[in-house]
């Protein structure tokens, strides 16, 4: 473990986005010095940099050598690759390398859950985040959705429910205690791992000192490869029968149910998230909450009333009996063929699906075998368009359209009645859009205002 001395070292926070925001906030509260640097020109919250945090010295531009001649300790914003030449050269020169998550738990005094996976991760935070408050307790929900960790610190906090990405893992030395969750693992961000075993590598740092760890027994990549790292209390979830302490599903009085070893807890129907994906992350936060000490009484009370995020799965309409999913937030392969086997109909191809975007580098051939039983057709828009193509019309019919607007308007088109036209794109938005969550607004909005045409078409005068 790293030991984290603040008083005696001469510090540097290496980006100024909200992470770096955060360090400097934290660091400012303790009257701590240190100097800020972007690797960026003109990084967007310079001028707040410059109005808040007047004391600090800025350096912008490259990293070279030259930034580090005076540093002991280095924080590093989770969007920094590491590889960078200026970078492992001020390591090897001793300088430390730390994240905000070691900041984080050097410096809190309550438990901490701390969330990672490829897909769903956002998902099974807030809805921990909810179990918890339902049980009574305040708790900090934040990390890499929402609020940063160290603006969640509050001697008033009970427990904190941390969402974490892999870049926040990389610098992670131990979790010092923590319960975590590695929910599912699937090929992401490959611009910045050079292979999948390295992405896996740096999942797992999660393990490192936890207390207590679950993972996803249909998914082997999720399993703890070195026991040794921790002495820890291991429990999993899936959405086959489970073992004796762990959760699962099996069917009781004709219906699907989740379970607790040989303990029925809920019908899957009562739950509020719809979708067998959905069902999953239900499983995730209850195994999570259990291992953390919630009630289950409180626990099972909220699956019935949390209806899952944003842009993550979400009904948007139903019109002429078509329904539209919002899942804006399937910036991968796995997610999308999450959504597509957690809504796919095993009676005929029900799917109308709208992908698209920067593929960062995946191979989208892992959506073929879901595609050929659940896709009707698809509607493809975006840079990485073509290898969507190359990789589906093999399997289903597929469009190109010029746009997420035209996407939809063809996706309404190809629709009928009892299908459904799901966005899940497989893929980032940046090519055309600022973020997931303003694709997300573009489907949605584009969506209900063929409602609103529809009607005033059907308006006399």
């Amino acid at each position: 473990m790293t030991e984290i001395d603040l008083t005696n070292s001469k510090i540097a926070i290496l980006g100024m986005g909200a992470t770096g925001l955060s360090v400097a906030r934290f660091l400012s509260s303790l009257g701590t010095p240190f100097v800020f640097a972007d690797s960026r020109e003109q990084p967007p919250n310079l001028n707040e940099v410059r109005d808040c945090f007047p004391q600090a010295l800025r350096r912008l531009g490259e990293f070279n050598e030259a930034l580090f001649a005076d540093i002991d300790l280095a924080i590093i914003s989770p969007g920094i690759a590491l590889d960078q030449p200026a970078l492992m050269k001020a390591r090897q020169k001793g300088v430390t390398f730390i994240g905000d998550l070691d900041l984080f738990l050097d410096q809190v005094k309550a438990p901490v859950v701390a969330i990672t996976g490829s897909n769903g991760k956002s998902t099974v935070t807030t809805l921990l985040g909810e179990m918890a408050k339902n049980s009574g307790l305040q708790v900090g929900v934040g990390g890499n959705l929402g609020l940063p960790m160290l603006d969640l610190i509050s001697n008033k906090n009970q427990l904190y429910v941390l969402e974490l990405s892999s870049f926040q893992l990389e610098l992670l030395t131990s979790s010092r205690g923590a319960t975590v969750g590695l929910l599912n693992i699937t090929p992401d961000h490959m611009d910045r791992y050079k292979d999948l075993e390295q992405y896996v590598a740096a999942k797992h740092h999660i393990f490192r000192g936890a207390k207590t760890a679950v993972s996803n027994r249909q998914d082997s990549l999720t399993a703890q490869r070195e026991q040794g790292e921790s002495q820890t209390l291991t429990l999993t979830f899936g959405l086959d029968s489970p073992g004796q302490g762990n959760f699962g599903v099996a069917v009781h009085d004709h219906q699907e149910s989740l379970f607790f070893g040989s303990q029925v807890l809920l019908s899957v129907d009562e739950v509020a998230m719809k979708g067998r994906h959905n069902t999953g992350n239900a499983l995730a936060a209850l195994a999570l909450g259990h291992a953390a000490g919630l009630p289950i009484v409180s626990m099972l009370e909220t699956l019935k009333i949390f209806k899952g995020l944003p842009h993550r799965c979400e009904t948007i309409a139903t019109i002429d009996n078509v329904s539209y999913i919002n899942d804006s937030k399937g910036t991968n392969v796995g997610a999308t063929l999450a959504a597509i086997e957690g809504f796919g109909s095993d009676s005929y191809k029900n799917l109308v699906l709208i992908a698209g975007g920067q593929g960062k580098g995946q191979d989208f051939g892992g959506l073929k075998e879901a595609a050929d039983r659940f896709v009707k057709c698809g509607f493809l828009y975006g840079e990485d368009a073509q290898q969507l193509e190359d990789a589906l019309d093999s399997v289903t019919e597929v469009y190109r359209a010029g746009s997420l607007v035209e996407a939809v308007a063809g996706a309404k088109s190809a629709a009928r009645p009892g299908d459904i036209v799901l966005l899940s794109p497989a893929c980032a938005s940046f090519d055309s859009f600022a973020s997931f969550e303003e694709r997300g607004h573009c489907f949605s909005q584009t969506v209900l205002s063929t409602v609103k045409a529809d009607s005033r078409e059907g308006m006399t005068s």
